[in-house]
Formats: C-alpha cells, sequence, structure tokens
C-alpha cells in the first residue's frame, strides 16, 4: 500500500491547491455497479480517482486560470481550468501510466460517456448517489424516468464530479471499500431531493437539501447560471479584475 499512499498524498497535496478533491477506488468497484458498455477496460484492481471540484475551485483555480490564460479557443473555459489543474497535478507524479476520463467525454460513435463520474464517486465513498432505487415507496409511476443525483457529506450540492484519473499499471487489491455516507436517513427527504432535482434543478433548490459548510460564491452562481455562449462578459471581467 506504499503507492497507494505516495500516490494520494502527493495527489491530494497538489489538487487541494486549486480547491479539487481526490478519492481513490478500484476499477472493480465501479465495474460491478454499472452495464458493459460502461465498464472501464482494466484489471479490477487497478488504481483510480474520482476527482471533484469544491466550492473554492472557482477561487483557487478557474480565476487564476482565466487571468493567466493567452489562448482562446471554443473550448470552455471551466472545461480548460479542470484540464490544466489536473495536468499540473499529474506532473508532480512521475513514472506512471496515467489516463485521464473527464466527466464531459463520450465513447467514439457513441453518446456514451467516457465514465459515469457519478457512480465512480458513490464506490469511492466521496458522496452518495442518490436514486429512485433508494426510496422505499416510491411515489412515481413504475415507468416515470427519475434521475439520480449525489450529495457530499460536507458541500451537501455545492460540487461537481470533474474527472476520473486512472493509474494504469497500479493494482491495489488490499484497497479496502468505504461506503459513501447516507446523509438523508429519512425517506421523505430523499423523495424531496429527488423531486427538487428531477422537477426544478435550474433553481439549486437540491444543493441545500441539507445545511452546506460552503456554498458556491455570488460570481461562481453567475458564471454557471449564465450560458456558456453568453459567458464571454463574465470572462473579461474577470481577467480585468
Amino acid at each position: 500500500m506504499t503507492t497507494l499512499f505516495e500516490v494520494n498524498t502527493k495527489l491530494t497535496e497538489c489538487l487541494h491547491d486549486f480547491g479539487l478533491e481526490c478519492h481513490p477506488f478500484k476499477v472493480g468497484w465501479y465495474n460491478e455497479r454499472v452495464k458493459s458498455g460502461y465498464q472501464l477496460e482494466h484489471h479490477e484492481d487497478t488504481l483510480c480517482f474520482v476527482v471533484i471540484s469544491s466550492p473554492s475551485f472557482f477561487e483557487k483555480g478557474f480565476i487564476p486560470f482565466v487571468r493567466n490564460s493567452t489562448e482562446s479557443n471554443n473550448q470552455d473555459y471551466l472545461d480548460q481550468a479542470i484540464s490544466s489543474c489536473l495536468k499540473t497535478a499529474i506532473q508532480s507524479i512521475s513514472g506512471y501510466d496515467i489516463s485521464i476520463l473527464h466527466d464531459y467525454e463520450m465513447r467514439p460513435g457513441t453518446r456514451r460517456p467516457k465514465v459515469l463520474v457519478q457512480t465512480a464517486g458513490h464506490v469511492s465513498g466521496a458522496v452518495y448517489f442518490y436514486q429512485k432505487t433508494d426510496v422505499i415507496n416510491p411515489p412515481w409511476l413504475t415507468d416515470q424516468p427519475i434521475y439520480g443525483v449525489c450529495l457530499h457529506p460536507s458541500y451537501i450540492g455545492w460540487f461537481a464530479l470533474r474527472a476520473v484519473i486512472i493509474f494504469q499499471k497500479v493494482l491495489v487489491p488490499d484497497l479496502v471499500y468505504k461506503p459513501p455516507k447516507d446523509i438523508l436517513v429519512d425517506e421523505t427527504k430523499k423523495i424531496e431531493l429527488l423531486n427538487r432535482y428531477n422537477n426544478s434543478w435550474q433553481d439549486w433548490s437540491f444543493r441545500d437539501i441539507m445545511e452546506p459548510t460552503e456554498r458556491y460564491s455570488e460570481l461562481q452562481q453567475k458564471y454557471l447560471s449564465t450560458r456558456p455562449s453568453e459567458r464571454s462578459h463574465l470572462i473579461e471581467l474577470i481577467k480585468r479584475n
């Protein structure tokens, strides 16, 4: 477990500077919970980390990236900032065969994500992925689609799952599974959460189903609530200030 400890320590320290978190899991844990079309083609004991952006990422990672950026391309600045922060973190860990799967990446020729980050977050123990199946007596129709949503034990809904880092040749058979914390012990709260997320996700009320330790800043909320195609004036504002 020495390799895991060293990698986890270095990665955690570097990502923390950007307001990012990482949590380890094994490929096998993930593959057990997803359909074959979403499984990762690695040994079941392969070491992975799910990456989470905390509320402070906007100020610690995103704004500095925007102010230092001289490039202009079609990719969203937020995606660019995450990619840049992860690249910096990976460079601090040499000697490993590493691949990164971002939350927005799709498998070639399909509309399937390369990785289901909500499932990855759940099996890592970092967040709890609440789904229709978590409700014993669901109020919805059997065939009614209800999308699941993750909650963090501290940030509640004020975070995002950004990527999965795979250490392709590092096997951790002794890594102990850490179950995620179910912070909504009351079934009515689970129903309320899923209803808020499915019926009115735009008002972000699902993020406050419980009191969080931190929330997104006012500027971050404004940025994320603005369509990507209309964010240029906010980018210019950030660059000037």
